[in-house]
């Protein structure tokens, strides 16, 4: 399959997920996005309670059983326990095992939210979220600032929007060491800083990164907190 940068926006957010690619083995079971990074969020991370608000409950469907494991695809027709102590999803009256099914309005992308409390009281009640990242941002949006917080990526618009930064299958980004994930986000934040914040495609190439981004996504700084950087301080940081 060939596609160039400007083919990369394969959702469509008024009319759900609209030409989105899926990679398919049949016979091992395996049914996952082609293109599109999975995203592993926890509650308690920052921005995450920014991001879930505007998240839609929804039924199952099938772009959300991609994001589970085949055999726990039953856990996303179960109710929580908050929602029925019956539940087959319940553990001793109290705990629970369940998984709920949202879809992000602004992307048209499917969001499974992982449920998992201890029976009792005073245990472990924590929810996971797994979703996929975009592959651009809205077609007119523009980006304004790269956030990194305990190893999430986020961008956020001009118009205040925040989006998981856009992120291809296969080219994870990280950050703090001397490896291929440091390396693939500064080329996209170099992409953005040359572009002003127009091209949003994820995929730039490793050889399209600037030293400057690079030394940065390497070091502990980077890895250290909360950063915030607008396309004008990847720009300064280019200048050196």
């Amino acid at each position: 399959m060939t596609y160039e940068a400007r083919d990369l926006n394969l959702t469509d957010p008024t009319t759900g997920y609209l030409h989105f690619v899926l990679y398919t083995e049949a016979r091992l079971g395996i049914a996952s996005s082609s293109l599109n990074a999975e995203v592993s969020i926890k509650r308690e991370l920052p921005h995450v309670e920014e991001w879930l608000s505007r998240l839609e409950r929804c039924e199952p469907n099938a772009m959300h059983c991609t994001l589970v494991e085949p055999q726990r695809i039953p856990s996303l027709f179960r109710p929580c326990v908050e929602d029925g102590k019956d539940s087959s999803a319940a553990v001793r009256g109290s705990g629970c095992t369940c998984r709920r099914t949202f879809y992000d309005p602004e992307f048209g992308l499917p969001v499974v939210g992982e449920h998992f409390k201890h029976a009792g009281t005073g245990g472990t009640d924590q929810w996971t979220y797994q979703t996929y990242a975009p592959l651009e941002l809205r077609p007119d949006d523009t980006f304004s600032r790269f956030i990194v917080s305990c190893g999430l990526f986020w961008a956020r618009t001009e118009n205040g929007l925040l989006s998981i930064l856009p992120q291809r299958n296969a080219l994870g980004y990280n950050i703090g060491y001397n490896g291929g994930g440091p390396h693939a986000l500064a080329a996209y934040l170099t992409q953005v800083a040359d572009t002003d914040g127009e091209n949003t495609a994820a995929g730039a190439s490793y050889e399209a990164a600037h030293p400057a981004l690079v030394a940065w996504t390497q070091s502990s700084a980077a890895d250290r907190g909360t950063n915030e950087l607008t396309v004008q301080d990847i720009k300064a940081m280019q200048r050196g």
